[in-house]
């Protein structure tokens, strides 16, 4: 008797270590490279860190390494430094044709259909979409519309921006077609540089989002007649993306759905940083100057499609979201998209 209750009381006593022990071990640490041009501290660092203690009840403990150039978090990822890292639409281009297609010119218009679109491919439904040979799209991160920052307001119509200077990002292919497209000259830029040369006259056009008002102290470059259409180019984003193989089955799916979950956090940082933006800086245009950009925009995305630039699935997609919302729209009838 006193054997079997010594027994007991040894298994009692010693079966939280074992299973703590073994926890321990399904737990697997790796890398996580995170691009964030503020540095450690700065707001895509943030938001990652909130997701850590999620992704160990996943089975991994990321370890996070922050970097403030894109590119450089970009190919750490691909010479396989890291497992994971997050950077803008347009870098996930070398690993998702379909999602970086979601920041295609005129493709998603507000809120509501970025709500729509974002659920859609949170679902478990789409998770093959999610990747592309050894990478996986872990979730979305809405940043906001793109707007176009003008140092002269006249500069509010289509025919107008015809031999501007632009500055395009990393000589981007899409926006340096886009420009081409336009008449516009196309100017090397990066992120370190573009508020320098929008702000000092360098050139006469950019196009980033609201939360770079402030940031980049673009109202610098505002101050002398500038303004920003208030019509977005396209919607931008951060995109999570993983190298599916060195993570846990399933891993992909509940990042995506807490990213999800995520979303209305993003919007209200969007939101806020456009009411930051005085009012006297906002360009109206009238419908019919909107109908010309909607038709430019579709062209464009038509073009650039038929060059490969954008994938086609994503496109159809999109616009099937459009037209849930704006059903007797000309395109949900032609469906060229």
């Amino acid at each position: 008797m006193y054997s079997i209750i010594t027994r007991y009381v040894f298994v009692v006593a010693v079966m939280p270590l074992l299973m703590a022990s073994y926890a321990q071990a399904e737990v697997s640490e790796k890398k996580f490279c995170v691009w964030d041009p503020v540095g450690k501290g700065g707001p895509v660092a943030s938001i990652i860190k909130s997701m850590t203690p999620k992704a160990i009840a996943w089975g991994v403990n990321f370890k996070l390494d922050v970097y403030t150039d894109e590119k450089v978090a970009a190919n750490d990822f691909k010479a396989g430094v890291c497992d994971a890292v997050v950077t803008t639409d347009i870098s996930a281009r070398d690993f998702n044709a379909f999602t970086s297609t979601f920041s295609a010119v005129g493709a998603i218009q507000d809120e509501q259909e970025t709500r729509a679109l974002l659920t859609t491919i949170s679902n478990p439904k789409a998770a093959k979409l999610m990747r592309q040979g050894p990478y996986e799209i872990g979730g979305i991160l809405p940043i906001g519309p793109v707007y176009i920052y003008v140092r002269d307001k006249n500069i509010d119509r289509i025919e107008r921006l015809q031999g501007a200077k632009m500055a395009v990002i990393a000589n981007d292919p899409v926006v340096s077609t886009i420009v081409r497209r336009i008449g516009g000259s196309v100017v090397p830029s990066s992120l370190a540089s573009l508020s320098g040369q929008f702000n000092s006259g360098g050139v006469d056009i950019i196009f980033a989002p609201a939360v770079a008002y402030n940031v980049m102290e673009l109202y610098k470059g505002l101050n002398h007649g500038g303004g920003i259409i208030n019509y977005p180019l396209l919607n931008t984003s951060l995109q999570i993306i993983l190298r599916h193989e060195a993570l846990p089955e399933g891993f992909g799916q509940n990042m995506r759905e807490y990213s999800l979950s995520q979303m209305d956090n993003m919007l209200n940082v969007v939101k806020a940083a456009e009411d930051e933006i005085p009012e006297n800086y906002w360009i109206s245009i009238n419908d019919e100057v909107k109908t010309d950009y909607d038709n430019y925009m579709r062209e464009s995305r038509l073009a650039l499609r038929d060059e490969g630039l954008y994938q086609p699935l994503a496109l159809t997609l999109m616009r099937k979201v459009r037209c849930k919302y704006t059903p007797a729209n000309t395109e949900c009838v032609l469906k060229q998209e």
